[in-house]
């Protein structure tokens, strides 16, 4: 299997093909479609992830079907949480968004690598700590942060069980760059 990793550019026709995956997987991890408060972000691609220069949204492509298959967005810290208030800040503090793998591609490591490549993006663009939040619902995906070296900040024991958590960027780990292009990615699994 060969899965080719691209920068999400201004393309209609990627843009649309991505809200869709993404809506799609949406349903099957969360049992549910677009709901305005939380999917902003994929009906506004361009002035999330395209546009703002500190901000990136990356798509794994299997590049013998054309599918997507996983995704990843990395975005300045733009959330209102009264916990956080003070703590967080768009300056120093990068946030994960969407990352999904489709089920027949998952425990191959392209999670992994999604999420390697843009820890290191916001280590180029001089973020001191990446936040995100989950939930302990999803399958596997607080293993998966803790793995990638997230603690946890705030378990909120409420209905969605959503779990925040952080981690503090070190400056000495990194050996992949995404200067220049990320389009020429690849991954052989």
């Amino acid at each position: 299997m060969c899965i080719l990793i691209r920068k999400l550019e201004n393309d209609v026709e990627q843009i649309k093909n991505l809200q869709k995956f993404l809506f799609g997987q949406i349903e099957k991890e969360f049992g549910y479609g677009y709901v305005p408060a939380y999917h902003k972000d994929i009906k506004n691609l361009n002035s999330y992830y395209i546009e703002p220069e500190k901000n990136i949204f990356l798509i794994a492509i299997d590049e013998y079907s054309g599918e997507i298959i996983g995704t990843i967005g990395l975005r300045a810290y733009d959330k209102n949480f009264d916990e956080f208030e003070g703590i967080y800040s768009s300056n120093s503090t990068a946030s994960i968004w969407r990352l999904f793998v489709d089920e027949k591609y998952r425990r191959c490591g392209i999670a992994s690598k999604l999420f390697y490549l843009v820890e290191a993006f916001a280590f180029e663009n001089h973020f001191a700590e990446i936040y995100l939040h989950t939930h302990k619902t999803l399958d596997g995906a607080l293993d998966f942060w803790k793995k990638m070296g997230f603690r946890i900040t705030l378990d909120t024991h409420k209905e969605l069980q959503t779990v925040h958590m952080e981690k503090n960027i070190s400056r000495d780990i990194f050996s992949t760059s995404l200067s220049g292009n990320v389009d020429d990615y690849v991954i052989l699994i």
